[in-house]
């Protein structure tokens, strides 16, 4: 990733918070495995095959959707992408992209939670609350806009 000019950075001469770092790295990161999730249902028997040992589960479901599961995986690898890119560069539409992911896992952890009896998936519930609090919060956006932090509130 290329760093934002210093003419176009919105909050020029100020650091980045560590939670954007963090979530840029995190999504990037998320990026990554899902292109390789693509690749490996593309090219299936390959050098990428051996990862559905973690979760053969997921590997049958992708399995039963056919093309479509590289299509998704495609989709969920450029919103990944483009969301760390955003938070990196303090785009605000990086921080909204990045907050409909989140928000968008959130729904499938509650549908896994309800339609598959996969009460694990609940643990992402609270984490992926907080991270939407943080995206939102007035630290966060004056990070993104180069504007003050809202006055009496900390994040």
């Amino acid at each position: 990733m290329t760093a934002t000019p210093p003419s176009q950075d919105p909050a020029p001469g100020r650091a980045r918070p560590a939670g954007v770092v963090a979530l840029s790295a995190f999504f990037a990161l998320g990026a990554a495995i899902s292109l390789c999730t693509a690749i490996a249902l593309l090219f299936p028997g390959r050098a990428l095959e051996p990862m559905w040992r973690l979760n053969p589960d997921a590997h049958a479901a992708f399995l039963a959707m056919r093309g479509w599961a590289i299509m998704l995986m495609a989709i969920v690898s450029a919103g990944c992408a483009l969301s760390a890119i955003g938070l990196w560069q303090r785009a605000p539409w990086g921080r909204y992209l990045a907050v409909g992911l989140l928000a968008v896992n959130l729904l499938g952890d509650t549908a896994n939670a309800i339609v598959r009896d996969d009460r694990r998936t609940l643990i992402g519930l609270p984490i992926g609350g907080a991270l939407i609090a943080y995206l939102m919060s007035g630290r966060v956006k004056a990070a993104m806009t180069g504007g003050p932090a809202s006055p009496g509130r900390r994040s």
